[in-house]
């Protein structure tokens, strides 16, 4: 067992991978790619409402919980097509809730049924730890840290209101010391 606490970017790829032949396909991958590109905890992404999602601006209004800072986060085309797949499922069950992920009963989806379904892909995918929701949040900022986003702009992104909770994700990344002893 890794004690490791987050997912690496490739193995993000492959719950998504793994999720493309299940039956709830559309809804599983639109699920991890936005608990992934947007840091979502999975009670956020539990209680998304479709006010949320704005396809046409093509914004996320991300509500924090925990005291979080609620952002306006811009959609990528990849989000944005995953987004389109699931509506167009979603609108086929006919739920009766603003909820944005439904279960198969039609109702909100629940932490249970999110927590299930990763760990469940993480098997399937074979991934070398036990993936659970918020290993994809933390996923999220050292792969923000990797591309050499500033910590508090890190901050910002996952609605950290103290940045203590945001530098384990740049204290270990050597790309933030690129600029430094820079050689002709």
């Amino acid at each position: 067992m890794s004690d490791r606490k987050h997912l690496f970017s490739a193995e993000v790829k492959k719950l998504m991978d793994v999720a493309k032949g299940s039956r709830n396909a559309a809804r599983d991958r639109c699920f991890l790619l936005l608990l992934f590109r947007h840091g979502l905890r999975v009670s956020e992404a539990c209680g998304l409402k479709l006010s949320q999602v704005d396809t046409e601006s093509r914004v996320l209004h991300v509500k924090r919980l925990k005291a979080g800072l609620s952002t306006t986060h811009p959609l990528r085309g990849d989000e944005l097509r995953a987004i389109k797949a699931w509506l167009t499922a979603r609108a086929k069950l006919k739920p009766e809730t603003d909820a944005f992920f439904i279960s198969e009963r039609r109702g909100p989806l629940s932490r249970k049924t999110a927590w299930v379904m990763i760990r469940d892909y993480g098997r399937l995918a074979d991934l070398p730890l036990d993936a659970h929701p918020h290993m994809l949040r933390h996923a999220c900022g050292f792969a923000l840290a990797d591309q050499g986003a500033d910590t508090r702009l890190i901050q910002d992104y996952l609605g950290h209101r103290n940045i203590q909770h945001t530098v384990m994700y740049t204290a270990t990344n050597p790309a933030r010391f690129e600029k430094l002893w820079r050689y002709t």
